[in-house]
């Protein structure tokens, strides 16, 4: 084919120079690998709001003061609220708040629990393969569990639910 012909995009001929897409071959600037977000007055002020939609899933009694509001992206804001449940020491509740471009209407996108630095975790898991030690196997001279004493069906007894003795 010859630089002058240009296929169409179906492949079936030729097709005429202002017809052909054109390429942009100049240098485009390289793109930042992460912005920071701008900074959402409207968002940050919404303290009230993000409050009312962690109150739909948890009792007022387990929500404390206003802790943090966090900038996650553009029109996205995170606010973070002290947590009071039994075995969650540390841990805050959040609610993730969004808006559309010049809005003031403020939806709550996400709720829920996250570890702060103090907050109790569990240890970092293991595999089973690097949990066990050599002094957690049984040995040969190491006494075996006492065996459960047998129970014995009795035909023509309703079963109750509780256990019937053996009979001699």
């Amino acid at each position: 084919m010859m630089p002058s012909e240009l296929q169409t995009p179906d492949g079936t001929g030729s097709a005429p120079p202002e017809q052909v897409p054109m390429i942009d071959t100049a240098k485009r600037k390289p793109r930042s690998p992460r912005r920071i977000p701008k900074s959402d007055a409207v968002l940050e002020a919404a303290v009230d709001r993000a409050l009312q939609g962690i109150l739909e899933i948890a009792p007022e009694a387990q929500v404390g003061r206003h802790v943090s509001a966090v900038v996650d992206g553009e029109r996205l804001v995170t606010h973070r609220f002290e947590a009071f449940l039994p075995g969650y020491g540390g841990w805050q509740w959040y609610a993730s708040l969004a808006r559309v471009p010049r809005g003031k209407d403020v939806s709550v996108c996400e709720v829920g629990l996250l570890p702060s630095e103090t907050s109790l975790r569990a240890p970092e898991w293991l595999p089973w393969s690097e949990r066990v030690r050599p002094e957690d196997h049984e040995t040969e001279d190491a006494p075996a569990a006492p065996a459960a004493p047998a129970t014995e069906v009795v035909p023509g007894a309703e079963d109750d639910g509780a256990e019937q003795p053996p009979t001699p």
